[in-house]
């Protein structure tokens, strides 16, 4: 058995925990929308066609911002499209998914879906294929109260009250290649300034992401920032950060992937930093981590990708992956590496939601059930709030063929004061062994032996076990014993798991 010992200490604050870090994000891809939340002819259906089922999932996974309507698809996307009379809304091909999009549910629907489940609408402005003008427009159209041609239009589309809108994507992964009107640093940075200072203008306290790299091996990772930020600075509140990982057979880096999400992040604020400096700037830019998850790309580029001038289906089964136990392992390593920057993540959307690489999967007319990485995500957006504090973690490493030496633990703790909670999330890296944790909790005194102490675990001895349809139950978290020895709790953690422990 491993060991390794960490000491509960709130003077060692991180930052405060945003409620945005618990977002999530709804891309018209696959069958994320139509089929997903969607579905008028399903049994659980209200009566503007959205599943009961997935929205009472929704809130148990506890989703606070919902970045929308892409990703990729917007890039080709004509805002215009997604209002008014339903069936005078154009078909139109989608070059990102090679896909129909019907625009059934649109802006409007969406905004009812998104109140249907208490979370907050995060837009996406177009920056591949449209620009400046189109950008005003929608921002006109949302959020304008009233008197002009474009809020009238709003509101004679069924929507009195402005969306209000306050967070705004300008634009997707221009950086990549995949991308319609992909971008080298400087003519991006152009468009987003420009569009940015166009949107300020409207209203000052506007909140705006400025595209950042869509991954940290992209060849042009960090001269995209500095170019961008170069350009932006003083016009936008976030960087955005996306970064997706899978099990190419290497599980012990697999494991390990929140030391190259650790990389990421501290990478891109250094070079925010820098750009401040030389900006002489006052403001300080933070990160929106808007795309981020377990994601099988490879089975898609070999398997699920549509080709053929001829083939555009509508809703097709894309990126439907099948989450492992050490998939979610991994997962809560992420979110705990998020948790270990809240000082500077500030918002971060979970890629996806429903069917399309998501924790809530769904049958046409039938069940919804919950993927592995639904449990991570659901305690720590419950529990993981308050103020994020930094836990020293002294223990063994492992060897891994990407990382070098990496820690078998890795851990964060939070402190809601309002709640009288603390909460320590921890994952066991190690494939073989479990190891026994020590938490010191005597610096919180007296106050210590009055917290009651609880853990719960996500594990199984079988690392590749998920749910399906078939099996929707077959994992879930389960209570693991908590001994005490004076001011020290002791928990062990079985190999490959992801542990909360709450302190209340």
């Amino acid at each position: 058995m491993h060991h390794a010992h960490i000491s509960l200490q709130p003077a060692a604050t991180i930052g405060a925990v945003d409620p945005r870090l618990y977002g999530s994000f709804i891309e018209h891809l696959g069958r994320a929308v139509y089929d997903g939340i969607y579905e008028p002819g399903h049994p659980t259906a209200d009566a503007d066609g959205f599943r009961t089922d997935v929205i009472e999932l929704v809130k148990e996974l506890g989703v606070t911002t919902v970045r929308y309507p892409g990703g990729n698809f917007v890039s080709g996307f004509r805002w215009e499209d997604s209002v008014g009379p339903r069936d005078q809304r154009p078909q139109r091909l989608d070059l990102a998914w090679h896909s129909t999009e019907t625009n059934e549910v649109g802006l409007h629907e969406f905004q009812g879906w998104l109140d249907k489940v208490g979370g907050e609408l995060m837009l996406a402005v177009n920056l591949g294929t449209r620009g400046v003008a189109e950008a005003l427009d929608l921002l006109e159209y949302t959020n304008h109260r009233g008197g002009s041609t474009l809020s009238e239009r709003r509101i004679a589309n069924g929507r009195t009250e402005p969306f209000d809108v306050r967070m705004w994507c300008l634009g997707n992964e221009l950086d990549g290649p995949w991308q319609l009107g992909h971008s080298s640093p400087e003519e991006y940075g152009r468009l987003a300034a420009k569009t940015a200072q166009a949107m300020k203008m409207y209203d000052p306290d506007l909140q705006l992401v400025v595209c950042g790299s869509s991954s940290s091996s992209m060849p042009t990772f960090g001269e995209w920032e500095r170019v961008t930020l170069t350009h932006t600075y003083d016009d936008v509140e976030f960087i955005s950060c996306h970064a997706y990982y899978e099990n190419t057979g290497d599980l012990g880096s697999f494991l390990a992937s929140g030391v190259d999400m650790d990389y990421f992040i501290r990478s891109v604020v250094a070079t925010a930093d820098s750009v401040k400096a030389v900006c002489g700037s006052a403001k300080t830019i933070d990160i929106s981590f808007d795309e981020w998850n377990i994601w099988y790309n490879t089975r898609f580029e070999n398997v699920d990708r549509i080709t053929g001038t001829d083939n555009w289906p509508i809703a097709p089964r894309l990126l439907e992956d099948t989450y492992t136990v050490s998939d979610a392992v991994v997962f809560g390593s992420l979110l705990i590496t998020l948790l270990k920057h809240a000082d500077r993540v500030k918002s971060a959307s979970l890629a996806q939601l429903v069917n399309v690489i998501a924790p809530i999967m769904t049958e046409p007319g039938g069940p919804a059930w919950k993927q592995t990485t639904f449990f991570p995500f659901a305690a720590t957006a419950a529990h993981g709030r308050g103020t994020a504090l930094r836990v020293d973690v002294a223990g063994g490493t492992y060897d891994t063929e990407r990382f070098g030496a990496v820690p078998l633990v890795d851990a964060v703790a939070t402190h809601d004061a309002e709640a009288g909670r603390y909460a320590l999330f921890a994952v066991n890296r190690s494939v073989e062994q479990p190891t026994e944790l020590v938490v010191d909790l005597a610096v919180l005194g007296d106050d210590a032996a009055s917290l009651t102490a609880t853990a719960t675990t996500l594990s199984d001895p079988d690392p590749d076990a998920a749910n399906t349809r078939e099996d929707p139950e077959r994992v879930a978290p389960r209570e693991l014993p908590v001994r005490r020895d004076g001011s020290l709790l002791i928990v062990e953690l079985p190999a490959i798991s992801w542990t909360e422990i709450l302190l209340s």
